[in-house]
């Protein structure tokens, strides 16, 4: 039996590029100078740390690289995105978002509103998407910021983020999102936007671990999250994390290369991956939005098995990828995404994320087909909710949850 372990959970971190290190190698023995210092030790890590901005304003199509602000991470960024936008308008208290962003946003919301804010989570329909209307209904003059993911990690559901821009900026109402699964998958453009802060993560596309970047359009009011040194023309104090600065570089430089080949291969492997599990298991479905998500995601729900005996099953076999339920204080629960999408109870346990890279291999993706059924059907004789031939007891509805 062949073991090779196969990686199909590149939505929660991505190998880190060859050349990616090859970049990154000279800036711990060799240009180890900090940025800040006026010698040449320091004068040419700054001039691989503007290099660096340079390239990830190219592939975000930002119209100046001082709009760029590195961080340590995406949930950094995230935070530094919705507190400005606070602090920089002390005359306005609410914040919008949406029920199924990451808990790098959702977490510092349920913050916010014991702090006293306001903050409204925009449902989702079964699909996955917004309702504009509900959105536009819910905007005033006391609407701070409004921030939407531009992608679902789980599903890989696209939002409109350029038209919720638009709609914001028509109200005075900054508009943020967190791009970290969308950026280098799905083109951006952003100086034709009316998008005003954008976070991104280094390690979701082929960079390290512990960088990010926050965009900041010119012109934005803000407020620093972290206050000290200079760096970051004042808006992120910290001495610059270089090498990984550098690394970031050189991935968005790889990332834009490879957008439009690299994406349409991957697109073509998720698309078989899917396609052949769903012709070879029954009671199984795709979630989200299927016609408008990610190149690389495809997450599909199994009713009447636990997600998490397919993934230790999976594993034990090579193969890596992701559930959409959590344990939560001791009692499995499905993910938050699942339930805003009202997914049914019988299959919101069960939902596998496979999300694709462009190291992913078409005889990775045959390994795969041929393993997820005969899991499926194991599990499915182990369950109590299964007769053999179909569900034991008629299906139940499980409905949508906003908190």
């Amino acid at each position: 039996m062949d073991l090779t372990p196969i990686y199909l959970d590149n939505n929660a971190t991505t190998r880190v590029d060859p050349a990616v290190v090859a970049a990154m190698l000279p800036f711990f023995t060799e240009h180890f100078g900090n940025a800040s210092s006026i010698h040449a030790f320091g004068a040419s890590v700054g001039r691989a740390l503007k290099q660096a901005r340079g390239q990830v304003q190219a592939l975000l199509g930002a119209e100046h690289d001082s709009e760029i602000i590195f961080t340590s991470c995406g949930t950094e960024a995230d935070s530094t995105a919705i507190l400005s936008a606070l602090k920089a308008q002390p005359e306005r208290n609410t914040v919008i978002t949406t029920a199924v962003e990451h808990p790098a946003i959702l977490s510092l919301c349920e913050w916010l509103e014991k702090e006293g804010y306001v903050v409204h989570k925009l449902r989702v329909d079964r699909k996955g998407q917004l309702d504009l209307d509900e959105y536009r209904a819910l905007l005033h003059d006391r609407v701070a910021i409004v921030s939407a993911m531009w992608a679902n990690n789980e599903t890989g559901t696209l939002f409109p983020v350029e038209e919720m821009a638009e709609i914001a900026a028509a109200r005075g109402i900054m508009f943020h999102t967190d791009a970290v699964q969308a950026l280098g998958k799905v083109p951006v453009d952003l100086k034709r936007t009316k998008i005003d802060m954008l976070s991104l993560s280094g390690h979701k596309l082929h960079a390290p671990k512990g960088i990010g970047a926050l965009y900041l359009r010119r012109g934005c009011r803000f407020r620093p999250l972290l206050r000290g040194g200079h760096q970051e023309r004042g808006r992120r104090a910290g001495t610059e994390n270089s090498a990984a600065i550098v690394g970031l570089g050189k991935a968005c430089e790889l990332a834009q290369a490879q957008l439009a080949t690299g994406n349409s291969v991957v697109r073509r492997l998720r698309d078989k991956l899917e396609a052949g599990i769903l012709a070879r298991v029954g009671h199984a479905f795709p979630t989200g939005d299927v016609g408008n998500r990610l190149p690389n995601t495809c997450n599909i729900a199994f009713e009447y098995i636990e997600g998490e005996a397919i993934l230790l099953l999976l594993n034990k076999l090579g193969i890596a990828a992701s559930s959409g339920s959590a344990c939560t204080s001791g009692s499995l629960e499905p993910s938050h995404v699942m339930r805003a999408m009202g997914i049914p109870y019988t299959a919101a346990h069960g939902t596998i994320r496979f999300s694709l890279s462009r190291d992913t291999s078409e005889a990775e993706v045959d390994r795969v087909i041929a393993a997820v059924p005969p899991i499926v059907e194991r599990l499915r004789n182990l369950s109590p909710y299964w007769n053999g031939q179909g569900p034991a007891t008629p299906e139940q509805p499980f409905a949508p949850s906003y908190a």
